[in-house]
């Protein structure tokens, strides 16, 4: 098994793995944010095909998968577990996405690189982090918005 392969399973995997510890409420609860936040990274990797942001050896196919595994697994999960300790603390939840944006903006952006998962070409680490920077924030509005709805 090719190392990019076995780390798209482990993308996949490992997150959904912590989805037992979450609690159900709030799994119901940060779901829809998370899908919300799901399709925003979805846009942003299909504007990354016209614009050459970035590629993936193996063409569109590998780079499906590639952005599949990232937004089903990693982004999905780990939205839940960040709305689930922070949400009501917008200075806690604009603090712990800085950190989680610049972790993968930087060493873990770099780490996968050098396994071959895809390749930055016309984006930077700093536009990784600036776009997920402005994602955290139209999706905490989002679910304010859903939160509010449902009192």
């Amino acid at each position: 098994m090719k190392v990019t392969t076995a780390i798209r399973i482990l993308h996949l995997v490992i997150p959904w793995l912590t989805i037992f510890f979450l609690p159900k409420k709030s799994f119901n609860k940060f779901s829809t944010v998370s899908a919300f936040a799901g399709i925003l990274v979805f846009a942003m990797s299909t504007l990354a095909i016209p614009f050459k942001w970035w590629t993936v050896e193996g063409g569109n196919r590998h780079k499906l998968g590639n952005d599949l595994t990232f937004i089903l697994g990693p982004f999905f999960i780990g939205t839940l577990w960040i709305f689930h300790f922070t949400f009501g603390n917008f200075k806690r939840y604009l603090a712990v996405n800085a950190v989680m944006d610049l972790l993968f903006a930087y060493p873990l952006n770099y780490l996968y690189q050098r396994f071959n998962l895809y390749r930055l070409v016309k984006f930077k680490p700093i536009h990784i982090f600036l776009f997920f920077t402005s994602y955290a924030w139209i999706i905490y509005g989002y679910q304010e918005f859903v939160h509010r709805n449902n009192r």
